[in-house]
């Protein structure tokens, strides 16, 4: 009797026909192209699998890495029975099924390797469910994921378990494939040079959208070899993976808001230039650029902070595409920017020591007295008018009686803020003069 999850029905003949993606199925591990850095023999599972000792694990990547095929394979290699679910379709009936089925094959002397495909999409409660039977060795859980597992799993679920990271295939990887593809269909594809490269970066780095992309090239009925434009007309390039809530989102605007803190104008355009063609909305990027006027550049240039918002309201007048240029020459101009976060700095410093100072009031001198009352218990006392000092400045202490005067904001030597300085540095010795 079959397993539950089991593929169902009666076996398919061989003579049946099959996607390239499931002839091309490695079987066995060190038929996986890429991966290296978790396959090697001093990689994670290379020592594992050299010590005869597997512990659960969550694979996370990108779609069309080898997660499937690796689980399976890592099965066939410790003899373990291979069950694949999916979170998407799975719910707690179901799973109370697989663990009872697993019980009873454990007791027969047989291990469980149970894949969980999607695995993020179970709730805590599904997830929970597992750890029993991970703890008492009923399963061995391998879990896979395109998102970030610490945001996604179960912090028990991810202490039992060791998370690996799978990559995109790089194009020497994809060439690898396409050759292994192109000796299973015994043809060549008909291809020129620049046309079989821009048919591996279409895939993306996904091996099985390249398998799918190549079974459709290898049909075409063609005398001559194609070039570039030919295959494009033929094919729709594949949509780069972004998901505008996921992670994907945040790593773009993580590597933008870094290239231009690193004064790099042409990385910054290259991540925004990425953003866009994933989808992203440019109101959004308008404000992300505003922040990093904010941020990075403060008062080393007070006119990054105008630029932004004039390149915002650009945008809003324009809208698409033009308005991106707008946004796009914002972005050139933070890059090139002298960078401060002296203010930013300040700013949380000042936070912090409001939070800890809590009710302090002001000291009495410099707080108003509008009532005899509050004339006669010392407001406005000794306050000294810093336009009638010289230099118009007093030197008076602002800040609460019983605190002692912090350094909060810190110009650099950068910029406009090396003017601001200059002027600080220059308070800061009539400050002492007065006190002596």
């Amino acid at each position: 009797m079959a397993d539950l999850f089991d593929t169902p029905g009666e076996p398919v003949p061989d003579t049946a026909p099959r996607p390239l993606a499931d002839r091309l199925r490695p079987r066995s591990l060190t038929e996986v192209i890429g991966q290296d850095q978790v396959l090697g023999p001093e990689a994670p599972l290379g020592v594992m699998l050299a010590s005869g000792s597997l512990s659960s694990l969550i694979f996370w990547g990108p779609p069309g890495v080898g997660k499937t095929t690796i689980a399976r394979l890592l099965a066939d290699e410790t003899n373990l029975h291979f069950i694949q679910i999916s979170a998407i379709f799975t719910g707690v009936p179901e799973l109370r099924k697989v663990f009872e089925a697993a019980k009873i094959r454990r007791q027969n002397g047989q291990g469980t390797l149970l894949f969980v495909d999607e695995i993020h999409r179970f709730n805590k409660a599904q997830q929970d469910g597992f750890l029993p039977h991970m703890e008492d060795g009923t399963i061995l859980l391998v879990g896979a994921t395109t998102e970030n597992p610490s945001f996604e799993l179960n912090a028990a679920v991810l202490s039992r378990s060791q998370v690996l990271v799978l990559e995109r295939l790089a194009l020497k990887d994809l060439e690898r494939l396409a050759q292994r593809a192109e000796k299973e269909l015994d043809r060549t594809l008909p291809l020129d040079g620049p046309a079989r490269e821009a048919l591996l970066e279409m895939a993306d780095g996904d091996g099985r959208a390249l398998l799918n992309l190549i079974e459709q090239v290898a049909a075409w009925k063609v005398k001559d070899k194609l070039n570039t434009d030919a295959l494009s007309k033929r094919l729709m390039k594949r949509a780069a993976k972004y998901d505008k809530s996921g992670d994907e989102h945040y790593n773009l605007i993580s590597a933008l808001h870094k290239s231009v803190r690193g004064s790099d104008p042409d990385a910054t355009l290259y991540w925004f230039a990425r953003m866009l063609e994933g989808g992203e909305d440019p109101r959004y990027l308008a404000r992300r650029i505003t922040r990093m006027a904010v941020e990075d550049i403060g008062l080393a240039d007070p006119q990054a902070q105008a630029v932004c918002l004039q390149s915002w309201e650009t945008y809003e007048r324009l809208g698409s595409p033009e308005g991106e240029l707008a946004l796009a020459q914002a972005l050139v101009y933070l890059a090139l920017a002298p960078k401060s976060n002296a203010a930013y700095a300040g700013y949380k410093a000042a936070r912090a020591s409001a939070k800890k100072t809590g009710s302090e009031p002001p000291p009495k001198h410099i707080l108003n007295a509008p009532t005899s009352l509050m004339s006669d218990q010392g407001y406005g006392a000794g306050y000294q008018y810093d336009h009638d000092a010289e230099d118009g400045f007093s030197g008076q202490d602002y800040f609460p009686e019983t605190m002692k005067r912090p350094v909060l904001y810190a110009p650099v030597e950068r910029g406009f803020e090396r003017e601001l300085k200059r002027r600080l540095d220059y308070f800061t010795k009539l400050r002492l003069k007065r006190n002596e």
